[in-house]
Order: structure tokens, then sequence, then C-alpha cells
């Protein structure tokens, strides 16, 4: 892109996209906060999450194409996993995936106002990594939460990509799943980190791909096989990202 061009992307990223986001999340945010008392399983602010995310997705003219939601949990709990590459990788997914689901996301986002606020009464879970006894409790309420029927979304890598390329799995997620014998479903995200890289604010238009593949079953599993079942569902989704992503972002 022409410098000139590079010079407006930033500026309309600066002086639009920025506080648009701002006004829609505290206006999404006060209204699951508002609905919560009167829905105590979090599915009203699940359907305001959604809401949100397409608003952010229609303003920052963001298309998502979608590949394998018949591979998404339907009538049986699940742990969701998807690589991690931008801020967008949230309203992308929640704007995206048809189904009600709860993340598994680390205390700090907790604390963030009016994020904050929708996460905690919308029910979803906080990781403690403090310590590893703190992180271990919040893994066992994670996986009781699973086996009581809902779906759970997990990023595996715990935390965002600054390059771009897949990252090491922590294992956390796969305990979950392996502690609940519920299958993992993995997700590929293309596309979202040359729309918002980390570390920028810089906003791009564009097209993402979210690809769903076939639930790896965990049944007959036991959480020391956590590792191993991580690696080889990095392995499956890290070969969908090379294939797909574009050669220039290589």
């Amino acid at each position: 892109m022409p410098a000139s061009g590079q010079l407006g992307s930033r500026l309309r990223s600066g002086l639009l996209f920025a506080p648009l986001y701002a006004l829609a999340t505290i206006a999404y945010g006060a209204a699951s906060m508002a609905c919560s008392p009167f829905d105590g399983h979090g599915r009203r602010q699940h359907r305001i999450a959604r809401a949100w995310a397409r608003m952010l997705l229609r303003l920052a003219r963001v298309r998502v194409h979608t590949e394998g939601l018949e591979n998404l949990p339907r009538a049986a709990p699940a742990v969701m996993v998807c690589n991690h590459l931008s801020y967008m990788d949230v309203p992308v997914l929640f704007a995206t995936l048809p189904l009600q689901f709860r993340i598994l996301a680390r205390q700090g986002l907790f604390r963030i106002p009016f994020l904050g606020g929708h996460l905690k009464r919308a029910q979803h879970l906080p990781v403690d990594q403090s310590n590893p006894r703190a992180s271990l409790r919040s893994l066992q309420l994670a996986a009781a939460a699973v086996a009581s029927g809902l779906p759970l979304f997990i990023f595996p890598e715990a935390g965002r990509s600054f390059s771009g390329e897949m990252r090491p799995f922590v294992p956390g997620a796969f305990h979950i799943a392996i502690q609940a014998q519920v299958p993992v479903v993995p997700m590929v995200l293309i596309g979202t980190y040359e729309i918002l890289p980390p570390g920028t604010a810089h906003l791009r238009p564009g097209v993402v791909e979210l690809v769903i593949g076939p639930p790896v079953p965990t049944a007959g599993l036991d959480r020391r096989q956590a590792p191993q079942l991580a690696e080889r569902v990095r392995d499956q989704m890290l070969a969908v990202y090379q294939r797909r992503r574009p050669a220039h972002a290589r």
C-alpha cells in the first residue's frame, strides 16, 4: 500500500474505529450487565456478546468465511480450541459460532471495565495463573463446567502470537477435555493477524477464514497424556494454518 494509503488507514483506525469500538463495547457491556439479574445461565449475555461482535466486524469491514460448521458440538459438551493471533479473534469467534459456549480466559481480562463485568455475569471462567495450585483449581472447575453440558472455548497458546506463527500449546485445555471425557474441537483462524497485528491499533478491513476441524476424542485417555494430545492437535491445526495462510504473509 502506498505511504499515503497507509497514513489514511492509520488515521481511520485511530480517529474512527477506536472510538466506535470503545462506544460499542461500553453500550453492549452495559446491556449485558443490565439483563444479567434476569438470566442466571448467561444465555442472554451470550446473545448480546454475539451482537457486539457482529457490530465490530461491520464497523471494521471484516468478512468471515467459515468451513466445517458441521463439526461443532450441537447436543453434547466439548472443549473448543483455536490459535490466537489478534484482538480481533474474539469478535470473529463470537460472531461466527452459532452455539452457546463459555470461554476460559486469564484473570486479568475480568478486571477490565464493562468487559470484565460481562465475562463474570455471563458465567465465563477465569484461570488463575498466580501459582500452580490456583491454576490447577481453575482447571478442575472448568472441567466440571464442561462435564455439566456447556461447550468451553480456550486459546491453548496462552496468549497472542506476536509473529503470526502458531505458538506451542499449553496442555491445560487438554487436561480439561480429558478430565471431563469430552472431545476437543480444533479451530484455525487465518487472517486476523493481518487485519489487526498485536502491538498496534492499525485495523485494516479484510477477509478472515475460520476452519473447524473434526472432533478429536478423549475417551480412555488420562491426564498424563494431555501433553501428547496437545501436540497432536497442534500439528493438525498447524498443517491447516500453513496451507491456508497467504504466501505474502508467511
